[in-house]
């Protein structure tokens, strides 16, 4: 059985992957803000909640700066084959 690759076409001016960690972004903060301690919780609610959502922030974050990034390399193989 052979494989072949499909190929959509999507425009170039549309980040989708952006689109969706910026979305996951929103969602953290809104899971956060539903999950907020009240007064009678233990006082390290706060602080781990507070963590929790950082670092899922700074996670998509990193994970969209390394996704620019080999986007921008993939640009350059590209054009380097064009100029052979």
């Amino acid at each position: 059985m052979r494989h072949q690759t499909v190929t959509v076409p999507v425009p170039a001016g549309i980040d989708w992957k952006g689109i969706g960690y910026l979305l996951s972004m929103v969602g953290a903060l809104l899971l956060g803000a539903i999950a907020w301690p009240k007064p009678e919780d233990p006082a390290w609610h706060l602080p781990a909640l507070i963590g929790g959502v950082s670092t899922t922030i700074a996670g998509f974050g990193v994970r969209y700066v390394a996704h620019l990034k080999q986007k921008r390399e993939i640009e350059e193989a590209k054009a380097e084959a064009r100029s052979r």
